[in-house]
């Protein structure tokens, strides 16, 4: 494979535009919020500083760049996430315990491996390059997810203080999630056999390959997202309180944790709401719940219980992915996650990638759901129809919603 020189100019500008989007979202929070860990699933905004750099030096500097030499030794054990071919590593749920290195070694480390990266693109040739281009791009769709985990792990933190701080009381509005929504309208899809996964230009992961046929049975599909307004008349006929409307896990998790609504909701009487009426923490700090916002942090239990009680049902991630070509559908990304009823399997014939990153995907495809979509806090033009997110089906922390579907009447 050849690579010609404005590719690699493009390539090196976009290096360095999702290298600074990183440290943009880390600006607004302090040294000690950076390094907190609010939960097992969580990191530290520190940890996904480093381990962005990380992936960088191990997968591509160190392999395919010849003469290279680390920025600390220490770091591949402190900053590896789940690799198991490229060595051992610290533990995960001990990663708020890292109040070494500073936040400024760490950024001293992302420098010097900046620097790196960019000698490496600006010299890039030949074969080497053909190899080692694939995992540059790879790289920034991965530090791209960590950019999203930054604001929702750092969001679960800010939850657990007291004191409810805002990561950014003036966030910018294409944080922010709608202010108004259409009446809701079903759209009905014939179905039949369709063409689903990526198959076209452009990077794609890998556990969204590759493109194959399925069969869909003819169904309809809500044509925007439920509401904040939709969830709290679930709320108040007692969805929290009937066994019938849950699959049987996820009623043990609301007799376990408790949950009497979505995570970061406040109700009438809440010690840490500010006013008698329902509202909503968020990256701004907290604020009114709006009936016509998009229901966000949701689990997949609470998704399926509204969509039982809806009488309807989740779309799969096929008749999603089938129904986002449809121009009558709306807020299909940019709002949240949506939850589907697909189990994240592997397509036939999936492959996963060679080598290191051969773990990227396919290991986690057990015990596992799909999202679709894409959240008020993904990074721009970072999604498409056919990617495939994926939590365990008691994930709330996530900016993740749901938009329903049932079959044709």
């Amino acid at each position: 494979m050849s690579i010609t020189l404005p590719k690699i100019t493009a390539l090196a500008s976009r290096f360095d535009e999702v290298r600074a989007r990183t440290v943009a979202l880390a600006a607004p929070l302090s040294a000690e919020d950076q390094c907190v860990q609010s939960m097992p699933d969580a990191s530290p905004v520190k940890w996904h500083l480093a381990h962005t750099s990380w992936f960088f030096e191990a997968v591509v500097l160190v392999p395919h760049m010849a003469g290279y030499r680390p920025f600390n030794e220490r770091f591949f054990y402190l900053f590896n996430s789940y690799y198991e071919a490229l060595g051992p590593r610290h533990a995960r749920p001990q990663r708020g315990l890292l109040t070494r290195p500073s936040l400024d070694e760490v950024h001293a480390y992302r420098a010097h491996v900046d620097a790196a990266m960019r000698r490496f693109i600006e010299s890039a040739q030949g074969a080497a390059w053909a190899a080692a281009a694939p995992l540059v791009e790879l790289g920034l769709n991965h530090e791209q997810q960590h950019q999203e985990l930054i604001l929702t792990d750092m969001l679960h933190a800010l939850w657990c203080n007291p004191l409810l701080p805002a990561y950014d009381p003036a966030l910018a509005p294409a944080l922010r999630l709608a202010q108004a929504l259409p009446a809701r309208h079903w759209v009905a899809v014939p179905g039949g056999t369709v063409a689903v996964g990526h198959g076209g230009d452009g990077f794609a992961f890998d556990n969204e390959t590759p493109r194959h046929a399925v069969l869909l049975q003819p169904f309809e599909i809500a044509d925007r997202l439920v509401t904040c307004g939709d969830y709290l008349q679930f709320i108040a006929d007692g969805g929290y309180e009937r066994a019938a409307l849950w699959l049987s896990d996820g009623w043990a998790a609301v007799q376990a944790q408790g949950w009497q609504a979505p995570a970061y909701w406040l109700a009438p009487g809440d010690a840490r709401a500010p006013a008698a009426h329902w509202q909503v923490f968020g990256l701004n700090g907290v604020r009114p719940l709006m009936d016509s916002e998009p229901v966000s942090q949701l689990s997949f239990y609470e998704a399926a219980a509204y969509a039982e009680w809806a009488g309807a049902r989740l779309p799969t991630e096929f008749e999603w992915e089938a129904a986002a070509a449809l121009p009558a559908m709306t807020q299909m990304t940019g709002y949240v996650w949506q939850w589907t009823r697909s189990s994240y399997d592997p397509y036939p014939g999936f492959r996963p990638m060679t080598g290191a990153v051969a773990e990227y995907n396919g290991k986690f495809m057990v015990s596992q759901v799909v999202l679709r979509g894409g959240s008020c806090a993904t990074p721009a033009g970072h999604t498409r129809p056919t990617y495939r997110n994926f939590f365990p089906p008691g994930a709330r922390w996530q900016f993740s919603g749901l938009r329903l579907a049932r079959d044709a009447s």
